[in-house]
Protein backbone atom coordinates (compact mmCIF):
# COMPACT_ATOMS: atom_id res chain seq x y z
CA UNK A 1 0.00 0.00 0.00
CA UNK A 2 1.24 3.44 -0.97
CA UNK A 3 2.01 5.69 2.03
CA UNK A 4 -0.43 8.19 0.57
CA UNK A 5 -3.11 5.64 1.30
CA UNK A 6 -4.55 4.14 -1.89
CA UNK A 7 -7.56 1.98 -1.31
CA UNK A 8 -7.31 -1.53 -2.73
CA UNK A 9 -10.79 -2.06 -4.10
CA UNK A 10 -10.39 -5.59 -5.41
CA UNK A 11 -10.84 -7.44 -2.09
CA UNK A 12 -13.79 -9.71 -1.42
CA UNK A 13 -14.40 -8.18 2.02
CA UNK A 14 -14.66 -4.68 0.62
CA UNK A 15 -17.01 -5.95 -2.09
CA UNK A 16 -19.24 -7.60 0.52
CA UNK A 17 -19.27 -4.38 2.55
CA UNK A 18 -20.28 -2.29 -0.46
CA UNK A 19 -22.90 -4.87 -1.47
CA UNK A 20 -24.50 -4.63 1.96
CA UNK A 21 -24.63 -0.82 1.77
CA UNK A 22 -26.06 -0.96 -1.75
CA UNK A 23 -28.77 -3.33 -0.59
CA UNK A 24 -29.71 -1.05 2.28
CA UNK A 25 -29.84 2.04 0.07
CA UNK A 26 -31.74 0.28 -2.69
CA UNK A 27 -34.51 -0.58 -0.28
CA UNK A 28 -34.70 3.08 0.72
CA UNK A 29 -35.61 3.99 -2.87
CA UNK A 30 -32.87 6.59 -3.25
CA UNK A 31 -30.62 4.97 -5.86
CA UNK A 32 -29.89 6.88 -9.02
CA UNK A 33 -28.31 4.81 -11.80
CA UNK A 34 -27.06 6.09 -15.14
CA UNK A 35 -24.97 4.86 -18.03
CA UNK A 36 -22.57 7.33 -19.57
CA UNK A 37 -22.52 7.39 -23.35
CA UNK A 38 -19.55 5.71 -25.08
CA UNK A 39 -16.26 7.57 -24.78
CA UNK A 40 -14.21 8.63 -27.76
CA UNK A 41 -11.04 9.56 -25.89
CA UNK A 42 -8.99 8.91 -22.79
CA UNK A 43 -11.68 10.78 -20.86
CA UNK A 44 -15.16 9.36 -20.38
CA UNK A 45 -18.38 11.26 -20.87
CA UNK A 46 -19.82 12.83 -17.72
CA UNK A 47 -22.12 10.67 -15.62
CA UNK A 48 -24.88 13.09 -14.63
CA UNK A 49 -26.67 12.68 -11.30
CA UNK A 50 -28.60 14.82 -8.86
CA UNK A 51 -26.10 17.05 -7.10
CA UNK A 52 -23.02 15.73 -8.93
CA UNK A 53 -21.39 14.77 -12.19
CA UNK A 54 -18.63 12.19 -12.44
CA UNK A 55 -16.14 11.12 -15.10
CA UNK A 56 -12.99 9.05 -15.51
CA UNK A 57 -9.90 10.69 -17.00
CA UNK A 58 -6.72 8.80 -17.94
CA UNK A 59 -3.33 10.08 -19.04
CA UNK A 60 -0.51 8.41 -20.93
CA UNK A 61 -0.32 4.81 -22.06
CA UNK A 62 -0.32 1.75 -19.78
CA UNK A 63 3.18 0.62 -18.80
CA UNK A 64 4.58 -2.86 -19.51
CA UNK A 65 2.55 -4.25 -16.60
CA UNK A 66 -0.69 -2.74 -17.89
CA UNK A 67 -0.74 -0.05 -15.17
CA UNK A 68 -2.52 3.15 -16.16
CA UNK A 69 -2.82 6.45 -14.23
CA UNK A 70 -6.16 8.18 -14.03
CA UNK A 71 -8.56 10.27 -11.97
CA UNK A 72 -12.18 9.95 -10.97
CA UNK A 73 -13.46 13.52 -11.08
CA UNK A 74 -16.44 14.25 -8.82
CA UNK A 75 -17.93 17.67 -9.52
CA UNK A 76 -20.38 18.65 -6.77
CA UNK A 77 -23.20 21.17 -6.98
CA UNK A 78 -23.18 23.89 -4.27
CA UNK A 79 -24.21 22.48 -0.91
CA UNK A 80 -23.55 18.86 -1.86
CA UNK A 81 -20.94 16.60 -0.26
CA UNK A 82 -19.34 13.22 -0.89
CA UNK A 83 -17.49 10.59 1.15
CA UNK A 84 -13.88 9.71 2.02
CA UNK A 85 -12.49 6.15 1.76
CA UNK A 86 -14.03 5.31 5.15
CA UNK A 87 -16.77 7.79 6.06
CA UNK A 88 -17.30 6.24 9.49
CA UNK A 89 -20.47 4.65 10.78
CA UNK A 90 -22.56 6.09 7.93
CA UNK A 91 -21.93 6.70 4.23
CA UNK A 92 -20.97 5.13 0.94
CA UNK A 93 -17.23 5.14 0.12
CA UNK A 94 -16.31 5.40 -3.58
CA UNK A 95 -15.92 1.98 -5.17
CA UNK A 96 -15.10 0.45 -8.55
CA UNK A 97 -16.86 -2.85 -9.19
CA UNK A 98 -14.16 -4.92 -10.89
CA UNK A 99 -16.47 -7.87 -11.46
CA UNK A 100 -18.81 -5.74 -13.55
CA UNK A 101 -16.09 -3.65 -15.23
CA UNK A 102 -14.46 -4.51 -18.57
CA UNK A 103 -10.73 -5.04 -19.18
CA UNK A 104 -9.74 -4.08 -15.61
CA UNK A 105 -7.73 -6.61 -13.58
CA UNK A 106 -7.12 -4.34 -10.60
CA UNK A 107 -7.71 -0.82 -9.32
CA UNK A 108 -6.67 1.30 -6.36
CA UNK A 109 -7.93 4.72 -5.32
CA UNK A 110 -6.03 7.44 -3.46
CA UNK A 111 -7.72 10.18 -1.46
CA UNK A 112 -7.02 13.85 -0.69
CA UNK A 113 -7.26 14.92 2.94
CA UNK A 114 -10.90 14.79 4.08
CA UNK A 115 -12.92 17.05 6.37
CA UNK A 116 -14.97 16.19 9.46
CA UNK A 117 -18.60 16.80 8.47
CA UNK A 118 -21.39 17.05 11.06
CA UNK A 119 -24.78 17.13 9.36
CA UNK A 120 -27.17 16.96 12.30
CA UNK A 121 -27.53 13.19 12.06
CA UNK A 122 -23.97 11.94 12.24
CA UNK A 123 -20.31 12.90 12.07
CA UNK A 124 -18.45 11.55 9.06
CA UNK A 125 -15.38 12.00 6.86
CA UNK A 126 -15.79 13.47 3.41
CA UNK A 127 -15.56 16.46 1.09
CA UNK A 128 -17.67 19.61 0.88
CA UNK A 129 -16.24 20.63 -2.49
CA UNK A 130 -15.57 18.97 -5.83
CA UNK A 131 -12.79 16.41 -5.53
CA UNK A 132 -10.55 14.35 -7.82
CA UNK A 133 -9.54 10.85 -6.72
CA UNK A 134 -6.36 9.48 -8.33
CA UNK A 135 -6.87 5.93 -9.54
CA UNK A 136 -4.34 3.34 -10.70
CA UNK A 137 -5.85 0.80 -13.10
CA UNK A 138 -4.29 -2.48 -14.14
CA UNK A 139 -5.55 -3.46 -17.59
CA UNK A 140 -5.93 -7.01 -18.86
CA UNK A 141 -5.26 -5.87 -22.45
CA UNK A 142 -3.29 -2.60 -22.44
CA UNK A 143 -4.38 -1.50 -25.92
CA UNK A 144 -8.10 -2.17 -25.52
CA UNK A 145 -10.86 0.16 -24.24
CA UNK A 146 -12.11 -0.18 -20.69
CA UNK A 147 -15.35 0.35 -18.82
CA UNK A 148 -15.37 1.10 -15.10
CA UNK A 149 -18.51 0.50 -13.03
CA UNK A 150 -18.49 3.04 -10.21
CA UNK A 151 -20.56 3.43 -7.06
CA UNK A 152 -20.39 6.41 -4.70
CA UNK A 153 -22.62 8.60 -2.57
CA UNK A 154 -23.43 12.31 -2.58
CA UNK A 155 -25.40 14.22 0.05
CA UNK A 156 -27.36 17.41 0.53
CA UNK A 157 -30.45 17.17 2.77
CA UNK A 158 -30.52 13.46 1.89
CA UNK A 159 -27.79 11.13 0.65
CA UNK A 160 -28.09 9.62 -2.81
CA UNK A 161 -26.03 6.70 -4.14
CA UNK A 162 -24.74 7.27 -7.66
CA UNK A 163 -23.79 4.35 -9.89
CA UNK A 164 -22.99 3.98 -13.55
CA UNK A 165 -20.50 2.87 -16.19
CA UNK A 166 -17.69 5.11 -17.41
CA UNK A 167 -16.10 4.12 -20.73
CA UNK A 168 -12.61 5.13 -21.84
CA UNK A 169 -10.27 4.33 -24.71
CA UNK A 170 -6.80 4.98 -23.22
CA UNK A 171 -5.12 4.62 -26.62
CA UNK A 172 -7.16 7.48 -28.12
CA UNK A 173 -5.33 10.77 -27.56
CA UNK A 174 -3.31 9.40 -24.60
CA UNK A 175 -1.02 12.44 -24.34
CA UNK A 176 -3.76 15.05 -24.15
CA UNK A 177 -2.26 17.94 -22.16
CA UNK A 178 -5.55 18.80 -20.42
CA UNK A 179 -5.96 15.21 -19.18
CA UNK A 180 -2.35 15.07 -18.02
CA UNK A 181 -2.79 18.32 -16.07
CA UNK A 182 -5.91 16.92 -14.33
CA UNK A 183 -4.08 13.73 -13.30
CA UNK A 184 -0.98 15.63 -12.17
CA UNK A 185 -3.02 18.10 -10.11
CA UNK A 186 -4.92 15.29 -8.37
CA UNK A 187 -1.66 13.56 -7.47
CA UNK A 188 -0.19 16.82 -6.16
CA UNK A 189 -3.24 17.31 -3.93
CA UNK A 190 -2.67 14.07 -2.01
CA UNK A 191 -1.32 14.13 1.56
CA UNK A 192 2.43 13.74 1.83
CA UNK A 193 3.92 10.55 3.35
CA UNK A 194 4.19 10.67 7.14
CA UNK A 195 7.55 11.18 8.83
CA UNK A 196 8.90 11.04 12.40
CA UNK A 197 8.08 14.69 13.15
CA UNK A 198 4.71 14.66 11.36
CA UNK A 199 2.48 11.62 11.90
CA UNK A 200 0.95 9.42 14.59
CA UNK A 201 1.88 6.44 16.73
CA UNK A 202 -0.22 4.04 18.80
CA UNK A 203 0.06 4.56 22.56
CA UNK A 204 -2.80 2.28 23.62
CA UNK A 205 -4.64 -0.63 21.99
CA UNK A 206 -7.45 -2.58 23.66
CA UNK A 207 -10.45 -4.58 22.53
CA UNK A 208 -12.54 -1.40 22.75
CA UNK A 209 -10.35 1.36 21.38
CA UNK A 210 -7.10 2.55 19.82
CA UNK A 211 -5.37 5.67 21.15
CA UNK A 212 -2.78 7.46 19.02
CA UNK A 213 -0.49 10.38 19.73
CA UNK A 214 -0.14 12.95 16.96
CA UNK A 215 3.10 14.80 16.24
CA UNK A 216 3.00 17.74 13.83
CA UNK A 217 4.45 21.18 13.10
CA UNK A 218 2.66 24.28 14.34
CA UNK A 219 -0.09 24.64 16.93
CA UNK A 220 -2.88 22.22 17.79
CA UNK A 221 -5.69 24.62 16.87
CA UNK A 222 -6.61 22.89 13.61
CA UNK A 223 -5.79 19.20 13.85
CA UNK A 224 -7.94 16.22 12.94
CA UNK A 225 -7.27 12.52 12.54
CA UNK A 226 -8.94 10.05 10.16
CA UNK A 227 -8.47 6.29 10.32
CA UNK A 228 -9.78 3.86 7.70
CA UNK A 229 -11.11 0.48 8.77
CA UNK A 230 -10.01 -2.29 6.40
CA UNK A 231 -9.83 -6.06 6.50
CA UNK A 232 -13.00 -6.31 8.58
CA UNK A 233 -12.25 -3.48 11.01
CA UNK A 234 -15.15 -1.15 11.87
CA UNK A 235 -14.22 2.11 13.58
CA UNK A 236 -16.09 4.86 15.37
CA UNK A 237 -15.41 8.60 15.07
CA UNK A 238 -12.02 9.61 16.54
CA UNK A 239 -12.30 11.68 19.72
CA UNK A 240 -9.64 14.25 20.46
CA UNK A 241 -8.28 14.01 24.01
CA UNK A 242 -7.06 17.04 25.93
CA UNK A 243 -3.74 16.33 27.60
CA UNK A 244 -0.88 18.65 28.54
CA UNK A 245 1.56 15.97 27.36
CA UNK A 246 0.47 16.26 23.72
CA UNK A 247 -2.35 15.70 21.23
CA UNK A 248 -4.12 12.35 21.32
CA UNK A 249 -7.05 10.73 19.52
CA UNK A 250 -9.16 7.84 20.80
CA UNK A 251 -10.83 5.69 18.13
CA UNK A 252 -13.62 3.27 19.16
CA UNK A 253 -13.22 -0.29 17.85
CA UNK A 254 -16.71 -1.39 16.83
CA UNK A 255 -15.51 -4.62 15.21
CA UNK A 256 -12.03 -6.12 15.39
CA UNK A 257 -11.28 -9.29 13.39
CA UNK A 258 -8.65 -11.87 14.29
CA UNK A 259 -6.80 -11.41 10.99
CA UNK A 260 -4.36 -8.59 10.30
CA UNK A 261 -5.41 -5.76 7.95
CA UNK A 262 -3.94 -5.54 4.47
CA UNK A 263 -0.26 -4.55 4.39
CA UNK A 264 -0.07 -5.03 8.16
CA UNK A 265 -1.69 -1.75 9.18
CA UNK A 266 -4.65 0.62 8.93
CA UNK A 267 -4.39 3.71 6.67
CA UNK A 268 -4.68 7.10 8.33
CA UNK A 269 -4.60 10.77 7.40
CA UNK A 270 -3.55 13.51 9.83
CA UNK A 271 -4.83 16.97 8.83
CA UNK A 272 -3.30 20.15 10.27
CA UNK A 273 -2.98 23.84 9.50
CA UNK A 274 0.48 23.01 8.12
CA UNK A 275 -0.87 20.44 5.66
CA UNK A 276 -1.73 16.74 5.76
CA UNK A 277 0.17 13.46 5.85
CA UNK A 278 -0.92 9.87 5.40
CA UNK A 279 0.54 6.55 6.44
CA UNK A 280 -0.20 3.28 8.19
CA UNK A 281 -0.57 2.52 11.87
CA UNK A 282 0.63 -1.02 12.64
CA UNK A 283 -1.79 -3.84 13.34
CA UNK A 284 -3.31 -2.77 16.68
Amino acid sequence: MNPQGPQDIAGAEKADHIKAMKSSLLTSGLVLAALASPAHSASSQWLEAQGARVRLVTAGMPDRNGSLAGVIEIMLAPGWKTYWRDPGEVGVPPNVDLEASTNIAGASLSFPAPQRIVDGYASWAGYKKSVSLPIRLTLKKPNDPISANIFLGVCEAICIPVQGTLEVDPAHDPYNSEHAAIVDAAQADLPRPDRPDFGVKIVESTAERIVVEATFPGTADEVDFFLAGEGGYALGTPERLSDNRGTFFSIPLLDRPDSHPAEGGLPYTLVTAAGAVSGLIPYP
